[in-house]
């Protein structure tokens, strides 16, 4: 049978090891204690509870998340509306709305004024066919047209979905994310989120699954270089923190870390070199908030002209994700701290029975100053495929050429694509709201 090694406990590198397990021997190099990537959970000592280390909307057209998930069956770890729901707030405005999608492909939510984007005009909607037929080199920005419906939807909407401002971002990416889902309608579109935790729905199951499988899963073990064969180009060794691994003549190799190391590992290799932050900010509650209306059937909260993003109510927990975060790097945290919780206060008081506490509880602001590539277009031409020169490796990571950004679906399908560009099987994916 063969050995596969699979460098990096991500979720590409577990999403690439959960489809080999059943066809091949597995081994995962993962350099820190846990596996997981920046989809995990971890118990925050400050705060004295269980957290994510980065907040993740998913939607329900994401087809290799899905499958992921019903392998390991963990599908039913996630929560969500069950609806394409999605409660709003202007903070500039003070306005409070809910875009509920059809769930057909027709969209007749643009004709509903309680459905779609308040002060939009139907003419702004011609901004989804531009951005579906973006060249490389457009941006965002170039697409968009003057009106609420860019204001209040898409620019929020692409900074979150590229990480990346809407005067720099890639059109051909952020029209890739339109073509699957706002572009198929509502049944593409249904919010989930993991109910107890990131590890608990994409990281426990896997390691479970793989133990079953008999895969070895080394943590804490960093993978500093690989060795060729002259001639063929095969990798032929690693070298590890633990000692060298010798490949065997039927051995492959699957590169599954962030795009400098990969560089760093693999001579020739360009990727992605600049890079786009994201900042967390976890608020421990007293006591659970008691959400009204869509935001209680939601769970979650989009904010338009502040700081804060998306707010996600758990229920120890208030989590606001700030997307593109390098032009709040000068920010002190506890300033940044302050500032968004005045901006839970004014969204979130209308909406909850009983207010939020004038004083900031307990809180934690966690940076991630790598947490993505920037999605530019220049960006984008540096992006390598699955296949490499050498016969018995490929390459895996939401940095590759996944024709999405930095994503989870992005991941967990790089994982599949690097499986197959090996020879092995893989299978078709699919998902939809239930």
């Amino acid at each position: 049978m063969s050995h596969v090694h699979v460098i990096g406990g991500g979720l590409a590198g577990l999403s690439a090891a959960v489809e080999l397990a059943p066809q091949a021997q597995v081994t995962v190099y993962e350099a820190g204690p846990a596996c997981g990537g920046r989809a995990r959970s971890f118990h925050d000592r400050a705060l004295d509870t269980v957290i994510d280390n980065g907040n993740h909307l998913l939607l329900s057209a994401n087809p290799a998340t899905f499958r992921y998930l019903d392998r390991l069956g963990a599908r039913d770890t996630l929560q969500g509306p069950g609806a394409p729901v999605f409660p709003w707030h202007d903070l500039e405005a003070g306005l409070s709305w809910t875009l509920r999608l059809s769930p057909g492909r027709l969209p007749f939510w643009l004709l509903r004024r309680g459905s779609r984007v308040p002060g939009m005009r139907l003419g702004e909607v011609r901004a989804l066919f531009r951005l579906m037929k973006a060249g490389d080199q457009a941006s965002v920005a170039d697409c968009f047209l003057p009106g609420q419906f860019a204001r209040r939807l898409l620019e929020p909407l692409a900074v979150s979905g590229l990480n990346t401002g809407i005067d720099r971002g890639s059109a051909r990416l952020l029209g890739n994310i339109v073509r699957r889902t706002l572009a198929k309608g509502g049944q593409a579109c249904c919010p989930w989120m993991a109910a107890r935790g990131l590890s608990e729905s994409f990281v426990t199951p896997a390691l479970h699954y793989l133990e079953q499988f008999h895969a070895q899963v080394l943590t804490g073990t960093r993978v500093s270089a690989l060795a060729f064969e002259d001639g063929s180009g095969r990798v032929s060794a690693l070298e590890t923190s633990s000692g060298p691994v010798r490949l065997g003549a039927e051995d492959a190799v699957i590169l599954a870390v962030p795009s400098p190391v990969a560089v760093g590992l693999l001579p020739g290799l360009e990727g992605p070199d600049e890079f786009e932050s994201i900042a967390n900010a976890h608020y421990r509650l007293q006591q659970p908030l008691r959400p009204r209306g869509a935001l209680k059937q939601a769970g979650f909260l989009g904010l338009v002209g502040g700081v804060a993003e998306w707010v996600f109510l758990h229920d120890e927990v208030l989590s606001v994700t700030v997307s593109a975060a390098n032009r709040y790097a000068d920010w002190r945290q506890d300033e940044m701290l302050a500032h968004i919780w005045a901006e839970l206060h004014q969204a979130l008081d209308p909406l909850v029975e009983t207010p939020l506490p004038q004083d900031m509880p307990a809180a934690r602001l966690i940076r991630e100053k790598r947490a993505t590539f920037a999605a530019t277009p220049e960006q984008d031409k540096k992006r390598p495929g699955a296949k490499t020169a050498h016969p018995n490796l490929a390459l895996a990571g939401d940095w590759t050429d996944t024709g999405l950004p930095s994503t989870i679906e992005g991941a967990i399908q790089s994982g599949l694509v690097a499986v197959g560009a090996l020879g092995f099987r893989t299978a078709s994916a699919g998902a939809a709201c239930t």
